[in-house]
């Protein structure tokens, strides 16, 4: 949602002493990013973000601080899902019981600053001013950069984190509710983001919101099935830039030529994915491959005994640090799939430009690799500024769908070209395939 922020005013006001919000949130960064405010200017908001420690932080300011609840703990999770729900209840009694956080269903108890609402204090949340998903509002650069799913807001009603998700019995991990039982959203609730990118409110209230700035690009990441994206917390150098979801990657004009890789690494199954090379400054060694875990600091891409990486300008695949000949030459607009196959012991790697295989190639075992694992990377051979657009399954090449998309006997994510069988997508739901 970088840029992207959605918008709406209410008519009338609701219950500013009691309220719930609960959304999933996948981030694409680190650092201060916002997630909603509501008010009139910079200095009577109230808000929920990420400060610049990675800390959940709740407030609210009119004319002063009203509350403010900063966690010790930080969230820096870039791959998967946090359901976070903020219960606002001033009518209570007793001060630690107006505002709760729940992170994944457990209450979050360590703040520092810790001030919790007068009793019976309104809050500005559910008046009669702009409301912004994804913004902070006044700064144009206080974005929400990750992805939202199912973001719920109940106006009159404190509801517990078990209303919208549970426990999965077998893996112990929080998995969503997708049709949580609301007896009533109140005047100012809505329902968003339930299927796709819609943001017309599916709960009773057609509270629609508005697309206000940016562009809102439907992705098949969900809290359910978590696709990998490119890594921000392994940035080879400091030219490395990702946008879009983790989907898109810059490699900045300088002559670094360590690799940049995905969240999830592989050592067994088989898997597919697309890259399309967007544009590059200059006509260089842009290459496409997979690396061992721990050789992607270890110096130029393809130079370990793990990595693997298909050439653009003259079609050779390098590896151990040796060139070789292997297909067709590949270049700005052309979609390269990769196939890899870790069921045997001795794993294969097959390249495709725009669904013409350029041959498999036998690859060591993933057990052999030092971290036991295979990512999927990029990089550059030369000072330039090439831009890669990934498509792990989610069907688009940064904000561009696919443009037919093709078959997949696994089900589990939209590619451009037909996925070979028994492949599937490098997401959660593949790995347990």
């Amino acid at each position: 949602m970088a840029n992207t922020y959605l918008t709406r005013t209410p008519s009338s006001a609701g219950n500013r002493r009691t309220w719930t919000w609960s959304s999933w949130i996948k981030r694409s960064t680190t650092g201060s990013e916002y997630v909603y405010s509501w008010g009139y200017n910079e200095h009577n908001v109230d808000g929920f973000n990420f400060d610049s420690n990675d800390k959940i932080n709740v407030w609210g300011y009119q004319s002063g601080t009203n509350y403010s609840l900063l966690t010790n703990r930080r969230f820096r999770d870039v791959n998967g899902w946090y359901h976070i729900v903020i219960k606002y209840d001033s009518t209570q009694a007793t001060a630690s019981n107006r505002l709760k956080i729940y992170v994944n269903g457990v209450q979050e108890t360590s703040f520092s600053p810790e001030t919790y609402p007068n009793q019976n204090h309104e809050a500005l949340v559910n008046n009669t001013i702009a409301n912004r998903i994804g913004q902070f509002g006044w700064n144009n650069d206080d974005y929400f950069s990750g992805v939202i799913s199912h973001i719920h807001f109940i106006d009159g009603t404190a509801y517990e984190p078990s209303t919208f998700g549970s426990t999965d019995s077998t893996t112990g991990e929080w998995q969503i509710n997708t049709s949580p039982t609301i007896s009533s959203y109140g005047t100012n609730g809505f329902f968003l983001l339930k299927d796709g990118n819609t943001i017309t409110d599916q709960s009773p209230n057609s509270n629609n919101y508005t697309l206000a700035g940016g562009t809102l690009t439907k992705t098949e990441d969900c809290p359910s099935n978590v696709f990998a994206t490119g890594n921000p917390l392994n940035q080879p150098h400091s030219d490395y830039v990702l946008t879009q979801g983790n989907n898109t990657i810059t490699l900045g004009g300088g002559t670094e030529k360590k690799a940049g890789s995905a969240t999830i690494g592989v050592a067994s199954g088989k898997f597919y994915w697309e890259v399309k090379l967007l544009s590059q400054s200059a006509e260089t060694y842009c290459t496409i491959g997979i690396s061992g875990a721990s050789d992607l600091e270890s110096g130029i891409a393809g130079s370990q005994s793990t990595d693997y990486f298909y050439r653009g300008q003259n079609g050779q695949l390098k590896y151990n640090n040796t060139a070789i000949s292997y297909g067709v030459t590949w270049g700005v607009g052309d979609i390269i799939g990769v196939a890899l196959d870790c069921t045997s012991a001795q794993n294969t790697l097959t390249f495709y430009k725009n669904g013409a295989s350029q041959g498999a190639i036998n690859i060591i075992s993933a057990s052999s690799t030092p971290n036991g694992v295979y990512l999927p990377s990029c990089a550059k051979q030369a000072s330039s500024t090439p831009v890669f657009n990934f498509n792990f399954g989610n069907g688009y090449f940064g904000t561009t769908a696919v443009s037919s998309a093709g078959t997949n006997a696994s089900g589990n994510g939209i590619f451009e070209y037909d996925v070979p069988t028994g492949y599937t997508a490098l997401s959660t739901k593949g790995l347990n395939l």
